[in-house]
């Protein structure tokens, strides 16, 4: 295995806000907590022990051991189910949506750097417990995103009349997902693997909650991910003044308001992740999944017959705090408020409206936690790699764009010079001397100099793209490897984590794939690895 690395705004993937939060740009600090380095958590664990209750462990505690009443756990996730009630244990979290079968490739990212970091941790401060946590986004109601999964460039899509909350949905109809799979896949040992996981967690359990847990599970118990399901009323209790505060106060949408015009000022190249809304919390029923709106001086559930007064809504949120779903404004509130947590792991677009929150969060009195960007890489096949070596490819040209990439390496291996800017150079040189002899004799003449040179300019670009274009029909057979290879480890011209599913990886490495990943990716680096195995 070999590990190269490049910088986030290297690979020109990742947004400006991104790139400067993780240079820890000056401007961004007052956005979050503190930055994760090893030596802040010791201060993030001591601002958390004090606002974290015996009471609240103790009920996280028993709601965890509930969830897992029909899961087989592993010692290591069992031993750290039962120090979530010890004052001593802290979690490390990442969120995910229910995609079928993990979805894209960096759902093991997201959950490889949790699990690394409490490892780094456990380092670190050995006398407290770092427990990783994945929890399971059960109350997202976007079926469309979540209802596939790409394979060998084919998307295998389920089918299914879906409504509500995506963790409700029965797994009926997924048979025919796994059929589909299956004759993808081939009869190697990886591939009856693959179907075998797949039939034991979709074919096997009632619902998408059920099947994602098992999933996971099997994929990460050994490393003792525990998996939280928010989805729960014991767990929604200790949210109902959070709730009253959002919805009676519009405390969540005043603050994070004000975030949000801040950002502005810092940067108008950064781009808004989420708004927030007046009220964030959706209506959660068995089917449906609907937000709560002010109507003068009552609230409604849009498109139903459902209304409230303000006393009654703040009964129902007492009586049933289990029907009040947090948007992903308040979602991330309701993770800290339940769990003993230090660190959020996400994404560049999770980070991006997290660091809209912070204002929020000191309104309401709940610590900040630390955002970490998740480890992103590309993986590579030792013949790929290879390939690469052969065509003089470099794996930092392959993020450039499609177009960009096969005309630089045009230029670099064609044996003439495409490149026109001695000539481009040589005909500034001349109109300098023109513009001279225009101002010494008629001023008037600047103008059609001026107009000469813009005409003879174009006129040497465009012979410049002529020569390329015929170096490319020349170089024919080179340009065709290049496109191919790029294709294979850019999917859709996009990074291959955000495309590919597991199972293509899987197919290769087997059940090496996650050890050799856990040893290849660090969370703390916050480079962009390159990973050849």
């Amino acid at each position: 295995m070999d590990v190269d690395c490049l910088s986030f705004e290297e690979t020109g993937y990742f947004s400006n806000l991104i790139c400067d939060y993780v240079d820890q740009k000056e401007e961004l600090k007052p956005l979050y907590n503190r930055f994760p380095l090893l030596e802040n958590f010791e201060a993030q664990i001591e601002e958390k022990v004090k606002h974290f209750t015996a009471e609240s462990r103790a009920i996280l505690y028993t709601a965890i051991q509930n969830q897992y009443v029909n899961t087989k756990l592993t010692k290591k996730t069992s031993t750290n189910i039962k120090q979530l009630n010890e004052p001593h244990s802290f979690t490390v979290v990442t969120g995910h949506q229910l995609n079928v079968f993990t979805g894209p490739l960096y759902f093991l990212y997201k959950i490889i750097s949790t699990i690394n970091l409490t490892v780094e941790l456990k380092k670190k401060y050995p006398k407290y417990n770092f427990i990783p946590v994945y929890w399971m986004a059960t109350e997202d109601h976007d079926f469309d995103e979540i209802n596939y999964f790409n394979f060998k460039g084919k998307r295998l899509r389920w089918h299914h009349d879906a409504s509500g909350a995506v963790g409700h949905l029965n797994t009926a109809g997924l048979k025919e997902v796994f059929e589909a799979f299956s004759n993808e896949l081939g009869s190697t040992k990886h591939a009856k693997n693959l179907k075998s996981l797949f039939k034991e967690a979709y074919l096997a359990n009632e619902t998408l909650t059920e099947a994602t847990r098992y999933l996971a599970n099997a994929l990460f118990g050994e490393y003792g991910l525990v998996i939280v399901d928010g989805d729960d009323k014991v767990l929604k209790q200790q949210l109902v003044p959070y709730i009253k505060k959002d919805i009676f106060e519009q405390l969540s949408h005043e603050k994070v308001t004000h975030t949000i015009q801040h950002l502005s000022t810092i940067a108008d190249n950064y781009k808004i992740q989420v708004n927030p809304r007046e009220i964030n919390y959706f209506y959660l029923t068995k089917n449906d999944r609907k937000r709560i709106v002010k109507s003068d001086e009552n609230y409604k559930v849009i498109d139903s017959n459902i209304t409230w007064r303000p006393n009654e809504l703040s009964e129902e949120i007492e009586a049933f705090p289990e029907r009040f779903s947090p948007n992903v404004i308040a979602r991330p509130l309701y993770q800290e408020v339940i769990l003993p947590n230090l660190c959020y792991i996400g994404g560049g677009g999770e980070l991006a409206y997290w660091l809209e929150l912070k204002g929020m969060f000191a309104a309401m009195k709940v610590p900040f936690p630390m955002l970490l960007l998740r480890n992103s890489a590309l993986v590579l096949t030792e013949k790929q790699r290879k390939r690469l070596q052969k065509m003089k490819v470099e794996v930092v040209d392959l993020f450039l764009k499609q177009t960009s990439f096969i005309n630089k390496k045009i230029r670099t291996i064609s044996n003439i010079d495409i490149d026109f800017s001695p000539q481009k150079e040589l005909l500034e040189d001349q109109f300098k001397a023109l513009y001279v002899l225009a101002e010494e004799t008629d001023l008037s003449f600047l103008s059609a100099v001026k107009a000469q040179e813009i005409k003879q300019k174009k006129g040497l670009q465009h012979l410049e793209k002529r020569l390329l274009k015929a170096q490319k029909r020349k170089l024919k057979d080179h340009v065709i490897r290049m496109t191919e290879i790029q294709n294979e480890l850019f999917p859709n011209q996009s990074l291959q984590e955000r495309n590919q599913n597991f199972s293509e990886l899987y197919l290769e490495w087997g059940e090496e794939l996650i050890p050799t990943l856990m040893k290849a990716l660090d969370p703390l680096k916050l480079k962009f690895s390159i990973v050849t195995i």
